[in-house]
């Protein structure tokens, strides 16, 4: 057999968060090998697929940073307030762009567009694509990583100084490095839909707890909204069988009328819902990000803004250190370092979304009353407000430079 081609960088993901980090590491002077096990303009990608995805202003500045966001503006539609509320109960909280001195809280972005607007910046020189591929095994090797690549009844052969997992939930190349993960079952399910509603929504998200879980409903185009419905897996089961004048009169009941009656529902589809966490984020010559380290409850919409400070922090981290004498991508000082910066901002954000599922699953009237004096106070206390905010973006811990709109380049400067 041949001798197998020689990168600095693997990266096994192509979906939003893999994708990113090929982007990402365009300007610098690495050479770089993306494996991707479904083409991305496929309708079988389960990263491009029919569902939105919430970005954070910082999540905005970064795809701004790389040269994304030109592609997704026009198919973006801005967040400028958020309203949270209890069904039945008296809490509630809103929060507004304007308040916080920002032009928006976020922004709703089609993945299938954000999808299309990645692989189109995906740098043709420094970067070799094998799509679609899987790695069908991995071995470790002097000073570096043997990864087999499986593609249309051929194997190639690649190695690399660094692994990247960012092939999801299921990683196998997680699995591969010995890296478990914690996954807590939430017994709930999301079903995912456009609706259309009689008022405009006046670029609102809005966010409402049910006792049966929690509905969300973010601003589109056009005056449509994203519907995220949480239900039992047996209720979701039923629901993608309901007639649309039966599933609208659902919806309805649980939301009420702040937008007046819902008029059309687009067609509808379902995912599990549950906490997986990787015990590490690194293992060996592997650096594990996006849903392969992390994969969050929907209800605060923070896990691929997560996944993409996982990617800025990588490819700072990289940048500031691949022209340094005997620098190594893969070695335990880069690997130890990424997983320093990114503990506290992914601990917090898996706590509180986490804590904010229990919070508002539990039955009992003493606990609903507890939260509801929360919302309420919540709304009325702008240090809060502007705490949640900065938990969103992660602007608690070290801030990333393309999360600050600081372009990344060979030798960069820290």
């Amino acid at each position: 057999m041949s001798e197998p081609e020689r990168y600095d960088i693997a990266i096994v993901g192509g979906g939003m968060v893999g994708a990113t980090l090929a982007v990402a590491l365009a300007p610098l002077k690495l050479r770089v090998v993306l494996i991707e096990a479904v083409a991305h303009d496929s309708a079988a990608q389960p990263s491009f697929d029919e569902r939105t995805t919430a970005l954070s202003n910082g999540s905005r500045r970064i795809l701004e940073t790389i040269g994304v966001w030109p592609g997704l503006e026009g198919a973006a539609s801005t967040i400028r307030k958020i309203h949270v509320s209890d069904q039945g109960r008296f809490g509630f909280a809103r929060i507004d762009a304007a308040e916080q001195g920002l032009l928006a809280m976020g922004y709703v972005v089609p993945n299938r567009v954000l999808g299309e607007a990645l692989w189109a910046r995906l740098p043709s020189r420094s970067l070799r694509v094998f799509c679609p591929a899987e790695v069908a095994q991995v071995t470790a090797v002097h000073d570096g990583v043997l990864l087999d690549i499986k593609q249309e009844g051929s194997v190639s052969r690649v190695t690399a100084h660094l692994v990247v997992a960012a092939d999801g939930m299921q990683s196998a190349v997680r699995s591969a490095f010995g890296v478990d993960t914690e996954v807590r079952d939430y017994e709930q399910t999301a079903v995912i839909t456009t609706i259309l509603p009689q008022r405009f929504h006046e670029q609102v998200a809005y966010e409402r707890f049910t006792a049966d879980g929690p509905l969300a409903l973010l601003p589109l185009e056009g005056g449509r909204c994203t519907l995220v419905l949480t239900l039992s897996p047996e209720s979701a089961a039923a629901a993608l069988q309901w007639s649309d004048t039966d599933f609208i009169a659902e919806v309805q009941r649980r939301f009420g009328f702040r937008l007046g009656r819902f008029l059309k529902v687009g067609r509808r589809v379902s995912y599990p819902l549950s906490l997986h966490r990787a015990q590490r984020t690194s293992e060996g010559r592997c650096v594990i990000i996006g849903n392969a380290a992390q994969s969050l409850h929907p209800v605060a919409g923070m896990g691929f803004n997560l996944g993409l400070r996982d990617v800025a922090s990588l490819a700072e981290l990289l940048a500031d250190g691949h022209e340094q004498p005997a620098f190594d991508a893969g070695g335990p000082q880069l690997l130890a370092a990424y997983d320093q910066w990114r503990k506290a901002d992914r601990g917090s954000v898996i706590a509180f979304t986490d804590g904010l599922v229990r919070l508002f699953s539990a039955p009992l009237l003493s606990i609903r009353g507890l939260r509801d004096l929360g919302l309420l106070a919540f709304d009325l206390l702008p240090p809060a407000k502007a705490a949640l905010s900065r938990l969103s973006t992660g602007a608690n811990g070290r801030v990333p430079k393309l999360a600050r709109g600081v372009a990344l380049s060979s030798g960069d400067p820290s």
